[in-house]
């Protein structure tokens, strides 16, 4: 990330007018299978270390290959964070957590799309290097590199000369925002891996409590601690918003009470319950606490803490009606309709608030309810189709009918602020590329970059949809992970539809085989037993199957429907032989009935719960019920 502030012209009316007319193609639909698997291709470029066998951008070698060594700790892995050659820790767990909540709202459909392993692999580079820098309880390692040195030079990755120190956080240097966010994204990526590979998942769980409690316990700015990361990515916020962060990624990875009591209790002086917000990204955590402790609310979850979880809901709300600008405080667009939050690469704030609202949306549906703003009601179709208006923006529907995601359509940027995309490939020419030379030879020149920086989602255009493809136009040009990271679940759920599930009800992520391999025999599942009262039907199903420690753990779905000619107002179901959690009903006694979200159920209409047990389907029955 560049810091100096430069000028960038304005393009002229004219050269608007001219694009418009000879793109007009941009308009006519969009690839979005195509565009996620280019986003999550970028990531691949971004790698830092010893790349895999399977590396697809064939372009980029190993680099950074003794970082931490000074430190005594391998510190080789993670992710260059945008168009230089140092590892900040910040954004690279902001990454790490979007990516996988991505995973968890729409696997299924990067699944279809056949992304999800991909996108799997490019969390568990991720994690891996966190592993690596969290060697004790309360150390970790926020930076590697210095970007007033890094900065200085314009070189490869591969042919580094500046310097690679090690910086950390520990009791006497804490850092709650740095230590929060990492427990936050090892939280969340222990869910996308629990079922595929449950060992590091608990690896990683375990991880994230260590730095949770070090976050809570020894509390401070990361960049007081860190001083040369302030130039590149101060905490402005500071870290209460991501305490509660993290306490709401640890409760939804491990539905430990302790966590939901840490949101309720500490909503108040933490600010969850009390900022309202108009952007979301790598400093500013409280809208997606907001909404992801709102889910909590939707999905039953909140117990004695309702009330509590209606003012985080009602702030999470609050940035939903400022996006569709139907709120008392609207978010700014520019003419042709993208949000505005700054000139310097305001397309992260584009790509995190579209995966809010895109979620949402979701949520609300699941729910049966709709958004209620200051300037009226708004449909959770509405809020999606929002979501979706920024995201065709970014792909081309635009006033300058430009895509910023590098790769993606017929006019994209051709001059990306990227020392490696901007330099010959050293598989090409592997001569070093000296520290100013690479700006004399390579910074300077006004031709397209030698390797193209596929699926990149560069900084976007200014407040008036101008956009200059200059390569020393860094706020404009200089792409960043984690303007891609919430973009892959966007594209996942646009490319294949919403998918016909609760999206209240929690999701197995199960990637498919690298390559066909025999499966084993299956131990066969008895049919499910159904007992079926007349206006009612039941139907079980499994739905998803994997081993942990030596079990066989089975999903299974039950679609309840009302066959009747009248509304189902109340529901009574006896549940035998049930030996493991349960979602999608609320339980009273020995009985179970409606979810908090459906008061009753129209005639032909379904719902959905589901359970997951290492035994034969339990035992289903209607008990009781009443008609309208």
């Amino acid at each position: 990330m560049e810091k100096s502030a430069r000028r960038v012209s304005a393009a002229a009316p004219l050269l608007l007018l001219f694009l418009l007319c000879s793109f007009p193609s941009a308009f006519a639909g969009h690839d979005y299978g195509q565009a996620l698997s280019k986003s999550i291709l970028f990531f691949e470029a971004q790698r830092s270390g010893f790349l895999p066998h399977n590396q697809r951008v064939t372009w980029r070698s190993n680099s950074g290959l003794n970082d931490g060594k000074a430190s005594g700790v391998d510190l080789v892995g993670g992710y260059y964070d945008a168009g230089d050659n140092v590892k900040f820790g910040l954004p690279m767990a902001f990454t790490v957590t979007m990516m996988s909540w991505s995973i968890i709202e729409y696997g299924k459909q990067m699944a279809a799309s056949g992304e999800l392993r991909n996108a799997m692999d490019a969390i568990k580079w991720g994690t891996d290097y966190f592993i690596k820098a969290h060697p004790e309880p309360n150390v970790l390692y926020g930076e590697v590199g210095d970007g007033n040195t890094d900065h200085y030079c314009w070189q490869r990755p591969e042919d580094m000369t500046t310097d690679r120190r090690a910086y950390r956080i520990d009791p006497s240097n804490p850092g709650s925002d740095l230590a929060g966010e990492t427990a936050a994204a090892m939280a969340a990526a222990s869910i996308v891996f629990r079922h595929s590979n449950p060992a590091y998942s608990r690896e990683l769980l375990n991880h994230a409590y260590q730095l949770f409690d070090f976050a809570d316990k020894h509390r401070g700015k990361y960049d007081s601690s860190i001083t040369v990361a302030q130039k590149y990515y101060r905490s402005v916020s500071g870290y209460n918003d991501e305490l509660l962060w993290a306490a709401a990624w640890l409760y939804q990875a491990s539905n430990n009470q302790y966590y939901l009591n840490y949101l309720a209790a500490n909503g108040d002086a933490l600010g969850g319950t009390g900022w309202g917000m108009t952007e979301f990204g790598w400093d500013v955590k409280y809208a997606g606490v907001q909404t992801l402790v709102a889910k909590f609310l939707m999905q039953g979850r909140a117990g004695q803490h309702a009330a509590v979880f209606q003012k985080y809901q009602q702030k999470a709300e609050y940035f939903m009606c400022g996006c569709v600008g139907k709120g008392s405080r609207n978010i700014q667009k520019t003419p042709g309709g993208l949000i505005f939050r700054q000139r310097w690469n305001n397309l992260q704030f584009v790509t995190s608030a579209s995966f809010l609202a895109t979620v949402y949306s979701d949520y609300l549906t699941s729910a049966r309810k709709s958004l209620q703003c200051s300037a009226g009601s708004v449909s959770p179709s509405e809020l999606f189709s929002f979501a979706k208006s920024q995201v065709d923006y970014i792909l081309g529907d635009n006033p300058r009918a430009t895509s910023y995601m590098v790769g993606y359509g017929n006019n994209y940027p051709q001059q990306v602020h990227h020392r490696a995309s901007s330099i010959v490939s050293f598989k090409k020419d592997p001569r070093p590329i000296s520290c100013r030379g690479g700006y004399a030879t390579w910074f300077s020149k006004k031709s397209s970059d030698p390797n193209l920086l596929t699926g990149a989602i560069v900084g976007g255009p200014d407040a008036y949809d101008n956009f200059a493809d200059q390569r020393d136009n860094y706020e404009q040009t200089e792409p960043a992970t984690y303007n891609n990271a919430p973009l892959l679940g966007i594209l996942a759920r646009l490319g294949a539809g919403h998918g016909g599930y609760n999206q209240l009800l929690p999701e197995v992520v199960v990637p498919t085989p690298r390559a066909p391999t025999r499966a084993p025999a299956a131990k066969p599942v008895s049919p499910a037993p159904v007992s079926t009262s007349a206006p009612i039907s039941l139907v079980q199903k499994v739905t998803a199957s994997w081993k942990s420690e030596g079990k066989t753990y089975y999903r299974y779905s039950t679609i309840l429907t009302n066959k009747s000619p009248k509304a189902l107002n109340s529901l009574k179901l006896y549940i035998n032989k049930l030996y493991g959690p349960i979602w999608g009903l609320t339980k009273s006694g020995n009985s179970y009935g409606f979810p908090s979200w459906i008061k009753s159920l129209p005639a032909g209409k379904s719902l959905e719960f589901v359970y997951v047990h290492s035994a034969s389907a339990a035992d289903v029955s209607v008990s009781g019920y009443t008609l309208a």
